[in-house]
């Protein structure tokens, strides 16, 4: 067993603290990565204070995981100690079915083990990157470049992976006009990835202040939401819209905004209910999906395309001692656009 220091939730109402724990010693199959960085994301504050329910605790949040190989098992092919290695939102899945052999872990059918507040196969907690170790089977583990910032490449481990695969599925391509909805840690790199594709990208946001960021980040047209001249004449406009926000919103006033054929894509998820209208789907032949994370082969894609193409998170580093500060800043939208911690400070 190695000691591993970290931050934990000890239940829903306290703040995260520091919390010391064993992980097990690497099997045949697995690698242990000493953690450099990882990224801070919304879901962390959901889990921690169970407001999706089903929280265990002691809880190590953390999913968007880089660091550095420092042990490797008998059997690991795929690694050497001293590689960069990266850990995403889970860490196994069944194997076996459909989904899983299709290269589509994260819609696994007995359920994905996620990389924090889960179950390994033998019934041990999963603790996750708010830590100074983490060991993992090989087979979920990421090859991560050394062309790109580390800090800059944890948070495309989720953030990252949760735009590209959605907008890789529905086939975005040169010329489609594309907007995305919310410009936060999610919405900045879907941003990025669009305008590689060769997407023409509208920014829609509430906010007023987001224009400059969102013309640094590439997007060649920026539209207030609550403009409503503006919003009319958006009407049967794009091809796509990439739905990040979390916060209750009307689907209806968005869906009117596609051409026909268009589908908007959703990857944020509100606190209740949506309704969707259907005759704003009938109308144009709309449609409206969901999108989870990518597996661990498409989220491999996703990050030597990020190393090819030069594209990585815009970031703000903190040590661990100001993760409850961070909490509360994330939920007022005071990030510009994803917290990292640099686990180094965990040994201070």
């Amino acid at each position: 067993m190695s000691a591993t220091k970290a931050y934990a939730a000890q239940s829903a109402t306290t703040p995260l603290a520091p919390f010391d724990f064993s992980r097990r010693e690497p099997g045949v199959h697995d690698v242990q990565i000493e953690i450099l960085y990882c990224g801070v994301c919304h879901s962390d504050i959901h889990q921690v204070r169970n407001e999706w329910g089903g929280s265990t605790y002691p809880m190590v949040p953390g999913h968007e995981i880089v660091g550095r190989i420092t042990k490797v098992g008998d059997h690991v092919k795929k690694f050497k100690v001293g590689d960069l290695a990266g850990v995403g939102c889970f860490v196994d899945s069944c194997r076996v079915c459909d989904n899983c052999k299709e290269g589509l872990e994260q819609y696994c059918e007995t359920g994905m083990v996620g990389t924090y507040n889960s179950n390994e196969k033998d019934g041990t907690a999963t603790q996750g990157g708010y830590s100074t170790l983490i060991v993992v089977d090989e087979q979920y583990t990421l090859k991560i470049s050394d062309k790109l910032p580390l800090e800059r490449v944890a948070p495309l481990l989720c953030a990252g992976i949760t735009t590209y695969s959605p907008l890789k599925h529905v086939g975005v391509k040169k010329g489609d006009r594309v907007a995305v909805l919310g410009l936060g840690g999610l919405g900045h790199m879907a941003v990025k990835f669009a305008v590689s594709f060769g997407a023409e990208v509208t920014m829609l946001s509430s906010s007023p202040s987001k224009k400059a960021d969102a013309e640094k980040l590439g997007a060649h047209h920026f539209a207030l939401t609550s403009d409503k001249e503006t919003m009319k004449g958006l009407q049967n406009h794009f091809d796509v819209i990439l739905n990040t926000v979390s916060a209750q919103h009307d689907y209806s006033v968005y869906l009117d905004l596609l051409r026909t054929n268009g589908t908007m894509i959703v990857v944020g998820v509100p606190p209740s209910p949506s309704q969707v209208p259907a005759f704003s789907l009938i109308a144009k032949r709309r449609s409206i999906i969901g999108s989870l994370i990518g597996g661990i082969k498409e989220t491999q894609e996703m990050l030597d395309y990020c190393a090819e193409y030069n594209i990585s998170s815009e970031v703000e580093v903190i040590p661990i001692q100001q993760i409850n500060e961070a909490y509360e800043r994330m939920i007022k939208g005071d990030v510009r656009y994803r917290f990292v911690i640099d686990i180094a400070s965990l040994k201070k």
